[in-house]
């Protein structure tokens, strides 16, 4: 008879083998995640950071962008209730009234000595979509001579045609502007920065009221920022013809803070 072969032996993975594997892996992936999560750690705060500066960088446009556009000599800025306001007229456009007659002796002058309800525009004549007014030489944001809030040199912009412009009712502005200059308001505008609830808004097309209102009723509202931990606002003249309104603006989310500041010169010639 031939002899029988031995069967093979055949060996598996012991118990003691895979746990050598496993702490082997284990060191190498802690090593590895050492290495790698500082650079990830980097990138996130990074991220985040540049999300907060460009939040910020918005904000802070929108506002210098904006009051570039204001009403000479309207900016006025309160704090209430923890809240800081800045507030301006918005303007739409502008020009030149006719203070004389052409040489032919035609030409609706603007009369500043009784209530007049027209005059000729020297120039292009301003856009008019309804509800605006025209401001003319307005010299203060408070009190009640030359400030277009109190309305004594503030008359309703009724129509245009040609080269008039009509108000109703008629309205006697009190000053001349030395460079015969008018303005066209659209509506008042009103950033409001709240830290305590983390956000800055922005309030338009309300009343326009003698006293600043904290914060403005009705009209039209939107959040530009939130995470708002700090904010500031300033405004300078410089004599009778420029100013420059100073932003400053905090933001902080997760550990990370961003602060921006930005300054805006606006024209005060009225």
């Amino acid at each position: 008879m031939r002899p029988t072969p031995c069967h093979k032996r055949y060996r598996g993975v012991t118990l003691i083998e895979m746990i050598i594997v496993i702490t082997i892996t284990a060191i190498i992936a802690g090593v590895v995640g050492v290495f790698i999560s500082r650079p990830v750690e980097g990138y996130a705060h990074a991220a985040r950071r540049a999300e907060l500066s460009d939040i910020a960088d918005t904000a802070l446009r929108r506002m210098t962008r904006d009051v570039q556009s204001a009403l000479p000599n309207s900016i006025r800025i309160t704090t209430a209730g923890g809240v800081t306001y800045l507030e301006y007229l918005q303007t739409s456009g502008g020009g030149r009234y006719r203070a004389q007659a052409d040489s032919g002796g035609a030409g609706d002058i603007l009369d500043f000595t009784t209530p007049d309800s027209s005059f000729d525009v020297l120039g292009a004549l301003p856009a008019f979509s309804g509800g605006e007014s025209i401001v003319i030489y307005n010299l203060a944001a408070s009190g009640t001579t030359a400030n277009a809030y109190a309305g004594d040199n503030r008359g309703l912009y009724s129509s245009s045609a040609g080269n008039t412009v009509t108000l109703s009712p008629a309205k006697r502005f009190p000053f001349t502007s030395p460079g015969k200059r008018f303005h066209v308001v659209t509506y008042a505008v009103t950033y409001a920065c709240n830290p305590a609830s983390g956000e800055l808004r922005r309030y338009w097309n309300y009343g326009i009221l003698a006293a600043q209102p904290t914060p403005p009723g009705g009209g039209s509202s939107a959040l530009l920022a939130t995470n708002v931990s700090a904010c500031s606002f300033t405004y300078t003249t410089s004599g009778a013809r420029t100013g420059v309104v100073g932003v400053e603006l905090r933001i902080q989310r997760d550990g990370e803070r961003v602060q921006l500041f930005q300054q805006a010169h606006v024209n005060n010639v009225p």
